[in-house]
């Protein structure tokens, strides 16, 4: 029989790059500048005008991230139930605070304190954004919508510690701070124009766990492959004069720009052969690049060094992230970045302050080569097949083979 329907056109691919993912991305790029200009200028303030050791330096650094650590579960479930957008402005806005109160600061206590309350802020914001740009994103595109996010991560971390040694010319550390400060606060500004995007959940039914499983075995290879990047952070902008560099700004310069070639041509690396063997290459290429780091004391042997170690953190949080949220229900999206992100909080946290114990008595030859050691057991972990995600090829779609390993627990 015939009919009168035209016929069907091939339906167009799901886009990944849209107006809102944009508006996320340029907020986070603002945000993560702010962050990123931190980086080495932090370090040197504690080392100089506070007058602290190389312990203090990690515990110091590594505060910032217990704040967030305590906050990242429920900024999960408030993400799941008030939406991301109330993160990401709300969560900017109580970094430019904690950003202002370095101004004030007269002695360790009170850096403790801001870096504590930065935390907190940084937690809101990494989780709302986070979570709305895998909201965005159609399921099977998700591990190359997390690597364009990162864009914006890395482009802040790439580029934020030249800008803020350059501001800084040696001792005006309030600049520092108070541009910082402004670029916070335009996150926060950029974040109104965001359009929700939080799945609400079923009527009557139980709130997303606080500590959502399915992001419990790869938030644990996060963790042990982060810890590198912890003593990189804190302990590169001392280290490069004993290889006869003048500032650190170089470094950070060529490991941003290393991850964002990584993370714009690769892209589609963890969604084509998958978290397991992404995951495998970049904890593989992090420990190989802190070796080479601790043993080639030389400036051609820390930028091959670093080069190395920027492949490996480029592929490592999409990879983790795209495992972490197979077979999530979109309603507990917020409640497994939100557990997942505490696992990298804790690495900055516990490795900056274990590695500066591992410094303090070794040098830095021993702090880099426990992180390389860090990094080969989340390498072990991610391989042993714990989590049955990891056993077979991971299937976007339906990951009924986990069903009950990612049943909840009750909250």
């Amino acid at each position: 029989m015939l009919t009168n329907k035209p016929p069907q056109s091939p339906q167009p691919p799901e886009r990944v790059i849209t107006r809102q993912f944009l508006t996320v991305v340029v907020a986070g790029l603002f945000y993560f500048f702010s962050l990123g200009m931190l980086l080495p200028i932090v370090p040197l303030f504690v080392a100089g005008p506070l007058g602290g050791s190389e312990l203090a330096v990690g515990i110091l650094v590594g505060s910032f991230s217990i704040g967030a650590v305590l906050i990242r579960p429920f900024a999960g479930r408030i993400g799941d139930r008030m939406g991301r957008k109330v993160l990401i402005v709300g969560g900017a806005l109580v970094v430019a605070i904690s950003v202002g109160l370095y101004l004030l600061v007269t002695g360790p206590e009170m850096l403790l304190a801001a870096r504590l309350i930065g935390g907190v802020g940084e937690a809101a914001f990494f989780v709302g954004a986070g979570t709305m740009i895998t909201d965005l994103a159609p399921p099977s595109r998700r591990g190359e919508a997390i690597s364009y996010w990162s864009v914006a991560v890395y482009s802040g971390l790439a580029f934020g510690p030249a800008l803020g040694e350059f501001v800084l010319d040696e001792t005006h550390f309030n600049r520092v701070w108070v541009l910082a400060l402004v670029f916070a606060l335009l996150s926060a500004v950029i974040g109104m124009f965001t359009t929700e995007t939080v799945v609400p959940s079923p009527s009557g039914g139980a709130p997303a766990p606080l500590i959502n499983r399915s992001a419990l075995t790869p938030g644990f290879v996060l963790f042990l492959g982060m810890i590198g990047l912890a003593g990189f952070a804190a302990f590169m902008p001392l280290y490069v004069s004993d290889v006869g560099l003048e500032d650190s700004s170089s470094v950070f310069l060529l490991y941003g720009c290393t991850i964002l070639l990584v993370r714009i041509i690769g892209a589609k690396i963890p969604d084509r052969i998958g978290p397991l063997r992404a995951g495998t290459l970049s904890t593989a290429a992090a420990a190989a690049g802190l070796i080479v780091i601790a043993f080639v004391e030389t400036k051609v042997g820390l930028y091959l060094g670093t080069i190395i170690f920027s492949i490996g953190m480029s592929l490592l949080y999409p990879s983790v992230l795209t495992l972490a949220l197979t077979g999530v229900p979109d309603s507990q999206r917020g409640s497994a970045v939100g557990t997942i992100s505490s696992f990298f909080d804790l690495s900055q946290g516990i490795g900056a302050a274990v590695l500066g114990v591992s410094v303090k008595m070794g040098g830095y030859r021993a702090g880099f080569s426990l992180a390389a050691l860090s990094a080969v057991a989340a390498l072990v972990l991610l391989r042993s097949g714990i989590d049955p995600r990891t056993r077979g090829p991971v299937d976007h779609q339906a990951a009924t083979a986990a069903r009950e390993y990612l049943e909840p627990d009750p909250p």
